[in-house]
């Protein structure tokens, strides 16, 4: 009986134990399904926003490539899930089925001794038993062991009924985890099969832009002018800023930087990987850098910073305080600059600004309002450059993902 407790007890530590840690990958994989799951329904919202007709949209491209990497993810996530929770159900039921086992020993036992109490108990009446002692020690030594022995059966009554009530626990929660793997399956099947239609969507919307090529092109290079454009500005800019700082020192031979640049300069490189989006929700649809177009053969594209994609009428905003510079006229559209010390943010493809040269502002104020194409799919895309001085950098190392 006590190795048989002692086995009890050392399975309660490693259910325990086990059902800890099964509870924490769990969550941290639901809580990552949810956040993709959340994730697909914004791209599925800003998809209806587009005109479904519109054929040279390459963001509408980049915008369905994601939503099939997030597909995919989902996906694989619930396969792993899946494979946890067969392990799991696997594993509690050999144990399961060894600790029922063991219970059918012990009640077997335990109903063999009563059986042969209850055969004995008239030749070993414990009143008889108690006055046939050869005196009171013997007797008080008689009187204790019934006692034990008494106590003795009762405990394995409870012990029997804990480990009951233990098991019917267990089996609840084995239900629950089958129960669990058949909504997972059923939800895997639903997954694969709207996996399959998105990539049939993909590849038919992605031939039909295929066809477009000199359209296409035509877009590519007045993008490419406007970023040049841009970017002379954002130069300009950082030259006029130089030319204020050495007229300042010239005047007045020995002055340093001012502190208060500096320390805006520090505190701005301390939040590498931390600073918020310029937007308050959006989808990453261009790259920093140069790389091959998705759909033009052999044409590189580059770019200063980054696209983001977001709902019609979002509002662009600081990434960290600190100073308009500029606010440009651009292609019929505006782009601000804010200076962070010797950091610089960058926001264009703007339809409207709402601060003016000079102004201080916080982190996340809003700058301007993004500018919606209606004659290019309904795109809203926001174009965020960051610079230190005359070095590009690239966003997404800087905005916390």
């Amino acid at each position: 009986m006590a190795a048989f407790l002692k086995k009890i007890v050392g399975f309660i530590i490693f259910a325990v134990l086990f059902s800890s840690s099964y509870g924490q990958s769990i969550n941290d994989l639901r809580k990552e399904k949810e956040k993709t799951t959340k994730e697909i329904d914004y791209i599925n919202n800003l998809l209806k926003e587009t005109d479904k007709n519109a054929k040279t949209s390459i963001n509408r491209l980049a915008i369905l490539e994601r939503k099939l990497v997030l597909q995919a993810s989902l996906i694989s996530n619930i396969n792993f899930e899946l494979g946890y929770l067969d392990s799991t159900i696997n594993r509690s039921s050999q144990n399961l089925d060894s600790l029922n086992a063991d219970l059918i020993s012990i009640k077997n036992r335990y109903a063999e001794m009563i059986r042969y109490a209850r055969r004995n108990q008239n030749q070993n009446n414990q009143l008889v038993f108690l006055l046939s002692a050869d005196d009171f020690n013997q007797a008080y030594k008689r009187f204790t062991y019934l006692k034990q022995y008494a106590d003795y059966r009762r405990t394995q009554v409870e012990e029997i009924n804990q480990l009951k009530e233990k098991l019917g626990e267990l089996v609840v929660d084995l239900n629950k985890k089958k129960s669990d793997k058949e909504h997972l399956l059923s939800s895997k099947i639903n997954q694969s099969e709207t996996f399959a239609r998105q990539k049939t969507e993909q590849k038919e919307y992605y031939a039909s832009l295929q066809k477009k090529d000199k359209d296409l092109r035509k877009k590519l290079e007045n993008q490419q002018k406007l970023a040049m454009k841009l970017e002379q500005e954002i130069q300009r800019s950082i030259a006029e800023e130089a030319r204020k700082s050495t007229v300042k020192t010239s005047k007045a031979p020995g002055v340093k930087p001012s502190p208060e640049l500096k320390n805006l300069s520090d505190d701005f490189s301390m939040n590498k990987g931390k600073l918020p989006w310029p937007l308050q929700r959006g989808l990453i649809t261009d790259h920093f850098g140069e790389h091959p177009d998705l759909v033009l053969k052999h044409v590189m594209r580059k770019n200063s910073g980054i696209d983001i994609t977001t709902e019609s009428g979002a509002k662009a905003r600081a990434v960290f305080k600190g100073e308009v510079s500029k606010v440009l006229a651009m292609g019929g559209n505006w782009a601000i600059i804010l200076r962070h010390g010797s950091y610089l943010s960058v926001y264009s493809n703007l339809s409207g600004v709402s601060v003016q040269v000079g102004q201080k502002v916080e982190t996340k104020q809003d700058l301007g309002t993004v500018f919606t194409d209606r004659e290019d799919d309904n795109r809203t895309v926001l174009k965020f450059q960051l610079w230190y001085e005359n070095s590009k950098l690239d966003p997404e190392k800087w905005i916390s993902m």
